[in-house]
């Protein structure tokens, strides 16, 4: 008798949370009820698909092999029991192929009854600024001495990477300063985005600038590299030195600010998720160009990326009667983005480290007085995926480790 529940066709962990008690079915239909008293349906060709022996999915990646148009028909159901392990047994026909299902995968796959399979892994929340805010800012400093992947790291690593998913910035505090240490901080969450500025990039005033960054004047509210097909999803920057006057940086969450603008004026919001701009970076030795809207929504209208840098902006190439309503709606975008209660302002202190959604932050920065003494961070790219990828793995530890203890 298997007392043991089967694999899953991944690398997670799916605690029982409610256990199997009835199954009926009909050639096409697999119908089970829980012990919550939910019922659900399973489709026989999305439980073939999904079944997780070797002629399924290759057991040593878990990556699927199977061709579902090399089956000899359309997967049918003969047969549908739970054993007593409280796994799912179905016969597939015309295979004659008995295959076992684990009921914790089956019942967080459960599309039946499933909410948004596309819901953000953290709620997004929407931020104002305004005197006296800051950003959500964490005690890091003991980041770099943990196990990677270890339990002490995701105490650290949890809470910074759900305020960024959620609020797009985090703080974090108390990092080593030696120069470099940002690429070993960087990788405990992902790999490092290379750009044409390096895999790492010193902000600081230098005599030959190829950015307005590497210069002590301000910086307006921008995203960094809109000149890309795909800008980069996150940035770090990280303090070294910090003891000149001024040069403060501003935060604002362009989701809050876009928001605001369908609200004010639904017209020029329409506009700048119409028009496509035109952003060039074309420097000495690059000439980067790439055309997009201000604003863009997802298929669900949902925000999905701001490209907001009038520094990074070519000659607006529009139809000709887009052009005035353009320049119309920008400047009601600018004129808000100058609006105290967006922003978020703050000092950097040696050892902080600002990790921010790009598609969706705006960072700004205070002029400085270069000859006051030396500013210098350090900053990297990586990709949004990096940082839901490193957030699904804390969550599917967390899960492996109440399954331990519940065991």
């Amino acid at each position: 008798m298997t007392t043991q529940l089967p694999l899953t066709p991944d690398y997670d962990a799916w605690p029982v949370e409610a256990e199997l008690e009835r199954v009926s079915f009909t050639p096409r239909l697999v119908t089970v009820r829980w012990s919550d008293g939910r019922e659900s349906r399973y489709h026989s060709i999305w439980l073939r698909e999904n079944a997780a022996d070797e002629t399924t999915v290759n057991p040593a990646t878990r990556e699927r092999i199977l061709d579902l148009s090399s089956l000899p028909g359309w997967p049918e159901i003969e047969g549908a029991e739970i054993d007593a392990a409280g796994a799912l047994w179905v016969t597939f026909a015309p295979e004659d192929r008995r295959l076992r299902f684990h009921p914790g995968w089956l019942r967080a796959h459960d599309y039946d009854n499933a909410g948004d399979p596309e819901a953000p892994l953290v709620p997004v929340t929407l931020w104002h600024g305004g005197p006296g805010e800051c950003p959500d800012s964490l005690d890091a400093s003991g980041l770099l001495d943990t196990e990677p992947a270890g339990e002490a790291e995701e105490a650290i690593l949890a809470p910074a990477l759900e305020s960024v998913l959620g609020k797009g910035l985090v703080r974090l505090r108390g990092l080593p300063t030696e120069p470099g240490s940002l690429e070993a901080i960087a990788r405990r969450i992902g790999p490092v985005r290379p750009t044409n500025f390096g895999l790492l990039f010193d902000v600081k005033a230098k005599p030959d600038p190829d950015s307005n960054a590497y210069t002590s004047i301000a910086l307006p509210p921008h995203t960094d590299l809109p000149t890309r097909e795909y800008h980069p999803g996150l940035q770090m920057l990280h303090c070294l030195e910090n003891s000149v006057e001024g040069g403060q940086a501003v935060m604002l969450d362009g989701f809050a600010v876009a928001e605001a603008l369908r609200q004010r004026d639904p017209d020029a919001f329409a506009t700048l998720t119409r028009v496509r701009w035109c952003y060039a970076n074309t420097a000495r030795t690059t000439d980067y160009v790439w055309y997009s809207p201000m604003i863009r929504l997802d298929e669900r209208g949902e925000l999905l990326e701001v490209r907001i840098a009038d520094f990074l902006r070519g000659p607006l190439q529009a139809p000709f009667e887009e052009v005035e309503p353009a320049y119309e709606a920008l400047m009601t975008l600018q004129r808000m983005l100058c609006e105290p209660d967006f922003a978020i302002r703050f000092t950097y202190q040696p050892g902080d480290l600002v990790i921010f959604d790009n598609r969706r932050l705006l960072h700004a920065r205070d002029a400085f007085e270069g000859t006051s003494g030396h500013r210098w961070l350090q900053g990297c790219y990586m990709e949004r995926d990096e940082i839901r990828s490193r957030y699904r793995m804390v969550q599917r530890a967390r899960r492996r480790r109440r399954l331990t203890t519940t065991v």
